[in-house]
């Protein structure tokens, strides 16, 4: 493998770096390394927590779902008593309580031959927490809006 030469750019615009040599390059969609042209892709970086944040809205989107966690904010249930409960199968909400613990929205535990499903209070709340930042920050969009749209355009008072 050859060795390559250390490359020094400094920025002249958004798109164009200039080389230790002096050529403009650009550096949109690659970069220039001695006579080498190395392509590069963006790439997006998603965090731990924001995908523990996915699941959790991702389980929450279904309506049985959420509705498994309302009970089982209430007291421990076992997924036999769950399922009588829904018009659906056995095998379906088990497999809705494996998304739910996925998301560790709920916890199992084993009492002998019933495995009992519990909320998770502290995943919830922070749902419910991340819930209201979102709704603070678009309650205080709506109010900017309804102050530009409120203003007297030809003075810039409000009225």
């Amino acid at each position: 493998m050859a060795q390559r030469d250390h490359l020094e750019v400094r920025p002249v615009s958004r798109s164009h770096v200039v080389a230790a040599r002096g050529d403009p390059v650009d550096v949109r969609p690659s970069c220039r390394f001695g006579t080498e042209v190395i392509s590069y892709n963006h790439m997006v970086v998603v965090t731990d927590e924001q995908n523990r944040v996915d699941q959790v809205f991702h389980a929450l989107a279904d309506r049985t779902r959420r509705d498994i966690v309302r009970r089982t904010l209430q007291g421990e249930h076992s997924v036999t008593s769950l399922a009588v409960l829904y018009p659906m199968s056995f095998a379906a909400i088990q497999k809705h309580v494996a998304v739910l613990e996925r998301a560790e929205l709920v916890s199992k535990r084993r009492h002998g031959r019933e495995q009992l499903v519990r909320a998770k209070v502290e995943t919830v709340r922070r749902a419910f927490d991340l819930l209201g930042q979102y709704e603070a920050l678009w309650r205080d969009r709506v109010d900017r809006m309804d102050q530009l749209l409120n203003r007297d355009h030809r003075t810039g008072d409000t009225p």
